[in-house]
């Protein structure tokens, strides 16, 4: 149950906006409604919010302009919300800087999941960036860099292979799932089909075994996602 975590619902229907204030509310969350798009920035400088659920459509301001505006000074979550579904929708959504996004029709039921998702993603994020990830003996983690070496061979490691192999040391041993490696490294929900992970998990694979490490390896786990083992 969340505890008094504020969202700024940003829906130019009543009707429906009324649907998510009171959903969401009966659930814990502290509502505040707007129906103009010209309002996200003012109502965000004037108070904190926790997460931003937002139509795409909007009187004041398309939602994709709104949120490439937003992002320039601001890193507050935000879920979009369209009857717009298409994949071409779906990924200039993500391109400017989405956090997830709900094609409409959908239930309250999987909008409160998709909520929970993100903002559990947040906190992992705010805990992680006050714990460094740790490498071990042959493997020196440099977190200003983004990058790891093992002896003077740095691995020269993207910003996105570096947020995973983070993840994944700072869980040892432990089989992380998919559905969970999405939203923390790639900040977007799985699909079944979404084979982006495991092009990511090859990349670094290959980049850690170039520069000569291999104390431990990246296993797959059939149905389940990935874990960081020793090496057998």
């Amino acid at each position: 149950m969340p505890r008094n975590q504020r969202i700024l619902v940003i829906e130019d229907d009543p009707i429906f906006a009324g649907v998510l204030q009171n959903h969401l509310s009966r659930v814990g969350f502290d509502v505040t409604l707007s129906a103009d798009g010209r309002e996200v920035l003012p109502l965000l400088c004037r108070r904190q919010f926790d997460l931003l659920l937002m139509d795409i459509l909007l009187p004041g301001g398309n939602g994709l302009e709104i949120l490439s505006l937003l992002r320039a000074t601001h890193k507050t979550p935000v879920i979009l919300m369209s009857a717009l579904g298409s994949e071409h929708d779906r990924i200039a959504g993500f391109l400017q800087g989405a956090d997830d996004y709900l094609p409409k029709p959908f239930s309250m039921a999987e909008l409160e999941v998709r909520i929970a998702a993100v903002l559990r993603r947040v906190a992992y994020e705010r805990d992680a960036a006050q714990h460094p990830p740790h490498g071990d003996a042959h493997l020196h983690c440099d977190e200003r860099r983004q990058d790891v070496r093992c002896g003077e061979r740095w691995a020269e490691l993207t910003p996105t292979e570096y947020r995973l192999l983070a993840i994944l040391l700072r869980s040892k041993e432990e089989v992380l799932s998919k559905a969970f490696l999405y939203q923390q490294v790639l900040h977007r929900p799985y699909t079944q089909y979404d084979r982006v992970l495991d092009m990511h998990v090859s990349h670094l694979r290959r980049k850690l075994q170039a520069i000569g490490y291999v104390d431990r390896s990246i296993d797959a786990v059939w149905g389940k996602g990935y874990v960081l083992k020793k090496a057998r």
